[in-house]
């Protein structure tokens, strides 16, 4: 006569007695029923067996593959109680919600059943549990079977509860049950392994062909832009893969929680989940209602297919900026994080103006103004913060305040790292990362959790966690996510939102930190005209939101000169090329004179070049050779001397421009160091004179040192402060090297290919890295 024992939507089970082969039968056989008796799928094990590991359950083991067990390690026990004190007050809350009195009574009233039963296995370890687990146990066998969760107990202390049926193992092989004592019992031996593994692969057979996941298109609204993010956005980002209907699981960004944290190592699908995330928000909510900054750190163009492609026409229409291949432009992303600041003083402002708190109140109060919510979002946001300097600082200040007040005004930060324990700018920070609550986790990610939370450890692939508090256990959700990356998936998505978009609406910014920006192609040079006054010389493109070009102020100003600096032969060319045809295209034809000189064999056929486009835009020029320096250097301080001896001073209305471009000046050094017998004057004398008092007569040089120490000495030597070099861009040069420049004390500046730090004291306080244009010579 078979003898039973009541679990499943009853209570618990201890066991006690018995050596660890008796145990192990009875549990194995226990489990094996269990799983065999219902729907794949219809309940799920725990393990803690901190003696054995979970050896004795054998073949039963192989029920992790499709997530239908889990195993947890001796010192786990702390984040198994969080897991299930989070399931059961997410059943509490969200499933019965104060309707129903258990999940039975759910799935009576509902016909049928809507959550797996789950099946805890706690083996009791050598010295017990500690007391504090042990009370936490005892609440979770209290409040378990209304959610499904039941308990068995192998020797461990258990106060006395008609929910907890006991089984007394003896040493002689019989058993006493309290449900059917006084009757002795014999215990079925352990099940036989082929037994277990037959039914075990028809499980996992069965759990693998349950419900698809969802697709992308799934997510989707049919009619999209049909929300408001006054207060908050949501999107759904996949289903549970545990429910047995399509259940979706949505992330929230709003006054609570404001900011995400999203971790992974690679491989994992952040990047997946990313395009998941904003292809569901960017379908809720129209380009006025979210706004999209995005920045990806990794050496990848993960987000270059939300802007226009040379294939694919589409772009994202909430995309303000996209940044692609900036690992190395550690600058781009102060950037970002320097106008989220400044939009964030702009909106606490109009707040203020308005005498309201929040977003939702400004909107309210301002309805014809336009204030969308932002999420910006970094991935790989550690190499940000990766470095021991001003850009790290800076950027660790900015985000903090971020964190910090965003909220409140509709700015939101979702921040992705493989590890966030290893950002050293962050220890010590727990303020700031308090500010991401929500906190998603894909499969193996480290860290993001909460330290004893580890349900990131058990999840299989395309699959993440989502904790909306901080990572703690008890609010776990596990998500199945779809897939967003391949071809007519997000892409899809895309072109659907494109077509709709406004026709006003301009296209993102985009910053691709491995494409050196083409002088023609600068708006800034295209939009340049004759004008007077005051000229500007282009230099390169500023590592900004905008895309801007890095600009010299050609004025009557002492110190208005240029100075290139470094041995990179093609960028120093460039340089010098973009700044002499951008000040050309100011000036109409005839009304300035332009001297090009050429120091170097390898810069010849450039100088060439930057003549003959000279000559065909109608200034006056002459290409001169390294003989002929002394002779342009004595006529141009002449010129000088003249302009400044006038009567009506060196200002005169209609004074004539000239500019020196001179190429690789150094290489003259030794023959313009010279002295001359007659007047005791050398060369170097007459070049300073031209770099110190042209620039009040409109003589202006641009010139090319291919060292700081050969600057030095060919324009005041030993001790000289250079302070009539306003202007300088430096390209191979060390930051230790720039301290005799203006601006130059205490860099750190490395250098980079194809960058420069590039600094006027008339417009900054300090340097600042540019891209120099490349093809400068073929711009028109």
């Amino acid at each position: 006569m078979p003898a039973l024992v009541p679990l499943l939507d009853h209570g618990h089970l201890a066991i006690r007695g018995g050596s660890a082969e008796q145990t192990d039968a009875l549990v194995a056989g226990l489990l094996l029923r269990l799983v065999a008796s219902y729907q794949p799928g219809s309940i799920k094990i725990s393990l803690y067996d901190p003696r054995r590991l979970g050896s004795g359950l054998g073949g039963l083991l192989a029920l992790a593959r499709p997530g239908l067990l889990t195993t947890y390690a001796p010192h786990d026990i702390e984040s198994l109680l969080q897991s299930l004190t989070g399931e059961i007050r997410r059943i509490q809350e969200e499933v019965l919600g104060g309707r129903h009195a258990s999940l039975a009574a759910l799935a009576a009233a509902a016909g049928r059943r809507t959550e797996p039963w789950r099946v805890v296995v706690v083996q009791a370890p050598a010295r017990g549990l500690p007391e504090d687990a042990l009370a936490r146990l005892h609440g979770v066998m209290h409040a378990g079977p209304a959610c499904g969760i039941h308990v068995i107990c192998c020797d461990l202390p258990l106060p006395e509860s008609g929910r907890v049926e006991t089984v007394r193992l003896h040493p002689d092989g019989l058993a006493e049950s309290s449900f059917s004592a006084p009757v002795l019992v014999r215990p079925d031996p352990a099940p036989p392994a082929d037994l277990v593994r037959a039914v075990c692969e028809r499980i996992v057979a069965g759990a693998g062909a349950g419900r698809a996941p969802m697709r992308l298109a799934d997510l989707i609204p049919e009619e999209p832009w049909q929300r408001s993010s006054g207060a908050g956005v949501t999107a759904p980002i996949g289903d549970d893969p545990e429910a047995p209907e399509p259940d979706l699981v949505e992330v929230a960004l709003g006054d609570d929680p404001p900011h995400a944290l999203i971790g992974g190592p690679s491989g994992s699908g952040k990047t997946n989940f990313l395009y998941t995330l904003l292809a569901t928000l960017g379908a809720r909510y129209s380009p006025d209602e979210l706004e999209f900054y995005l920045l990806d750190f990794k050496e990848g163009v993960s987000f270059a297919r939300l802007a226009r492609g040379r294939r694919d026409p589409t772009w994202l229409p909430h995309a303000r900026l996209i940044g692609v291949n900036v690992n190395d432009d550690r600058e781009f992303g102060l950037a970002l994080l320097r106008y989220l600041a400044a939009e964030l003083r702009r909106r606490a402002e109009a707040a203020k103006e308005h005498e309201v708190t929040k977003l939702e109140e400004l909107r309210a109060q301002d309805p014809d103004g336009r204030w969308p919510r932002i999420v910006a979002v970094i991935d790989e946001f550690q190499v940000l913060l990766g470095r021991r300097d001003a850009i790290t600082e800076e950027a660790v200040g900015l985000l903090e305040d971020l964190a910090r007040r965003g909220r409140s005004q509709g700015l939101h930060l979702v921040l992705s790292s493989q590890d966030v324990s290893g950002i050293e700018a962050l220890w010590g920070r727990s303020s700031m990362l308090a500010q991401f609550t929500l906190r998603i986790a894909l499969p193996k990610a480290r860290r993001v959790l909460a330290e004893e939370n580890r349900a990131a450890e058990r999840i299989p692939r395309f699959c993440a966690v989502v904790n909306p508090d901080s990572g703690l256990a008890m609010a776990n959700r596990v998500v199945r996510l779809p897939d967003a990356s391949s071809g007519g998936t997000y892409d899809a998505v895309q072109r659907t939102l494109w077509e709709r978009r406004p026709r006003h609406l301009p296209e993102p910014r985009l910053f691709d930190g491995g494409v050196v920006p083409a002088l023609a192609d600068s708006p800034d040079f295209r939009t340049l005209a004759p004008a007077d006054g005051t000229r500007d010389a282009l230099v390169g493109q500023v590592i900004d939101l905008e895309g801007s070009a890095a600009r010299v102020a050609f004025s009557r100003s002492p110190g208005r000169n240029l100075a290139v600096i470094g041995t990179r032969t093609g960028e120093a060319c460039d340089v010098l090329v973009a700044a002499t045809l951008s000040l050309a295209r100011q000036h109409e034809p005839g009304t300035a004179t332009f001297t090009v000189v050429c120091l170097d064999d390898d810069a010849y056929a450039t100088a060439s070049t930057l003549t003959e486009r000279l000559e065909s835009a109608g200034h006056p020029v002459r290409l001169r050779l390294l003989q002929d320096l002394p002779e342009v250097l004595a006529k141009a301080a002449a010129e000088v001397d003249t302009a400044l001896s006038a009567p009506t001073g060196p200002g005169v209305a209609g004074a004539r421009a000239h500019y020196l471009t001179i190429f690789a000046v150094d290489a003259a050094g030794p023959s313009l160091a010279e002295r001359d017998p007659a007047t005791r004057t050398t060369g170097l004398d007459v070049l300073r004179k031209v770099v110190a008092r042209g620039p009040e007569t409109r003589t202006h040089m641009l010139g090319w040192w291919r060292t700081v120490g050969r600057l030095k000495d060919d324009l005041g030597g030993l001790g000289s402060r250079l302070d009539d070099v306003g202007a300088w861009l430096a390209l191979d040069v060390q930051g230790q090297e720039l301290s005799p420049l203006p601006g130059g004390q205490l860099l750190t500046w490395a250098p980079r290919s194809r960058r420069a730090l590039f600094f006027d004291r008339t417009r900054h306080d300090r340097p600042r890295p540019v891209i120099p244009f490349r093809d400068a010579t073929e711009a028109r």
